[in-house]
């Protein structure tokens, strides 16, 4: 359906959380998927853990998720402080949208109450003005979601979901983490669909060609 997919993740793991079996998805169909996370959370790293370790864990997490090493970008922008540097957020945005050209962009949704998921929602719609834009969901920020679109997972995709969050050692205590939960979440989706497994998305902008 795209030939080259843009995941935006404000921090590492985000984007596994929302989209990691739509991922493992574009990529088994031959879709060209890249990531970019725009912080890798060294502040807020365990003090047991190395600060750099969600650098290993997303290059881990995505490498499962098939994601070419060379298309995987980590920025440095400081956790929980995005609302202060939107402007290079956006710069830096237009500047991967130059690079990978996507036909289609998945971000955090319209109704994500984290602040730094709120500017990189933003500032993606600034950046990226011509192609199809996604929000993915995040049960744990959402007070409520629109449910308006659909991708059909299969057991192996969900498995290759649950496979890359367990990179996340250092995340392992976040109940969002658990097999139990991605796979609930994904059965309930399916469910709303008729099939065993979904993922779904916030329609933020549709462009048909």
């Amino acid at each position: 359906m795209f030939d080259r997919v843009l995941v935006l993740s404000p921090h590492t793991d985000d984007g596994e959380l929302g989209c990691g079996g739509s991922i493992a998805k574009f990529v088994s169909g031959g879709s060209e998927v890249f990531y970019v996370a725009l912080s890798a959370c060294e502040k807020s790293v365990p003090e047991e853990f190395p600060s750099d370790i969600l650098k290993k864990e997303v290059s881990c997490a995505t490498k499962i998720l098939g994601v070419k090493q060379s298309n995987l970008s980590i920025f440095d922008f400081e956790v929980r402080e995005f609302s202060g540097c939107r402007q290079s957020i956006l710069d830096t945005l237009i500047e991967v949208g130059k690079k990978v050209e996507p036909d289609i962009v998945f971000t955090p949704s319209s109704f994500d109450t984290h602040q730094d998921h709120q500017v990189v929602r933003q500032e993606t719609l600034r950046a990226f003005k011509r192609c199809s834009v996604l929000g993915y969901e995040q049960p744990w920020n959402n007070v409520t979601f629109n449910t308006s679109s659909f991708v059909l997972l299969s057991e192996e995709q969900v498995q290759k979901k649950i496979e890359a969050l367990g990179c996340y050692v250092s995340q392992k205590n976040r109940e969002y983490f658990s097999e139990e939960f991605v796979r609930s979440l994904a059965r309930t989706r399916g469910v709303q669909v008729g099939s065993r497994y979904a993922e779904t998305f916030e329609v933020i902008k549709w462009v048909i060609r």
